[in-house]
C-alpha cells in the first residue's frame, strides 16, 4: 500500500510506525485507520518483525478523531458505526498482536489519540506530553476502549475525573498514576524509546506474546480460570526452543541469542 497518512520503516526486527498528519495534529480519518490496520497486518505478518513502535511526527501524538471530515456528510453521522468500522479493529489489532507493541507519545493524546496510546503494551511519554479525554467537551463518551482502559489503569475514581472533566493530564502525572510506563526528557524520548524497542525484539517473543495474552485475560477470569490459563501458557512456553536457550545461556553464563520460536 502506498501510505499516504503515515509511515511504516521496518529493521532490526522492529516495525516503526509513525502518523503522519502533522497539520491535523495526526488526528484520525477513515483513511488513516485503513492505513493503520494495513501496516499492523503487514507488520504481524513478517516474520523479522518482533515488535512495533508506534509515535507521531511533528508536535502531537494524536488529537483524536479529526472532526472536520464530519462535515463533509450530510446529515448526522453515525459515531457507532465509526467505532465499529474504524475504532474497535484498531483496539483490537493492537492488544492481539503477538509482538509488543511500544508506543512513544510525543506531544498531545487527545480523545481516542490518547486511548491509542494506552492500549499499547508499554508507553512512553515525553515530559511535554499530555493525555486528554476529551470527549466530555463535545457530549460524547471515552472510546477506543478508553472506558475500559481507564479504571483498569488509574482507579475508578481517576478514571471518572478524567472522562467528565476532560482535563489535561500530563505525562508526569499519567506515570504516577500508573497510565504509562515511563515519562523522559523531551530530547530523550527517541532514543529510549528505540532502546525499548530493541530490547523488546531482541527477547523471546513467543513468551511475550503468552505474557500479553494472560494479562489481558485477567481482567475477565477468576483466579481458578487464571491458574490453568498459566499452566496452559507455561507448558506452551517451556516447549519454545527460546526458553531452552535462555536455560542454556544462563548455565553457560553467556547473552541468550532468541530467535522468536
Amino acid at each position: 500500500m502506498d501510505y499516504q497518512t503515515i509511515g511504516l520503516g521496518i529493521s532490526k526486527g522492529v516495525a516503526r510506525l509513525v502518523l503522519n498528519r502533522p497539520d491535523r495534529l495526526n488526528a484520525f480519518t477513515t483513511e488513516m485507520h485503513e492505513e493503520i490496520r494495513h501496516a499492523l497486518t503487514a507488520a504481524q505478518t513478517d516474520k523479522s518483525v518482533r515488535c512495533v513502535l508506534i509515535t507521531g511526527a511533528g508536535r502531537a501524538f494524536c488529537a483524536g478523531a479529526d472532526l472536520s471530515a464530519f462535515n463533509d456528510q450530510d446529515g448526522p453521522v453515525d459515531l457507532g458505526e465509526a467505532l465499529e468500522r474504524d475504532y474497535n479493529p484498531l483496539v483490537q489489532t493492537i492488544t492481539g498482536m503477538n509482538i509488543p507493541v511500544v508506543c512513544a507519545v510525543n506531544g498531545v493524546a487527545a480523545g481516542a489519540g490518547a486511548n491509542f496510546a494506552l492500549c499499547c503494551d508499554i508507553v512512553v511519554a515525553a515530559r511535554s506530553a499530555s493525555f486528554i479525554q476529551a470527549f466530555s467537551k463535545i457530549g460524547l463518551i471515552p472510546d477506543c476502549s478508553g472506558t475500559w482502559v481507564l479504571p483498569r489503569l488509574a482507579g475508578h475514581a481517576r478514571a471518572m475525573g478524567m472522562a467528565m472533566l476532560g482535563e489535561p493530564i500530563s505525562a508526569e502525572k499519567a506515570s504516577d498514576w500508573g497510565l504509562i510506563w515511563q515519562v523522559v526528557d523531551d530530547d530523550a524520548l527517541v532514543d529510549t524509546a528505540e532502546q525499548l524497542a530493541q530490547r523488546l525484539a531482541n527477547q523471546a517473543t513467543v513468551g511475550l506474546a503468552f505474557t500479553k495474552r494472560a494479562i489481558h485475560l485477567s481482567w475477565q477470569n477468576s483466579l481458578d480460570v487464571q491458574l490453568k490459563l498459566e499452566r496452559d501458557l507455561q507448558h506452551a512456553a517451556g516447549k519454545t526452543a527460546d526458553h531452552t536457550e535462555g536455560v542454556n545461556a544462563f548455565l553457560e553464563k553467556r547473552s541468550a541469542k532468541f530467535k522468536g520460536e
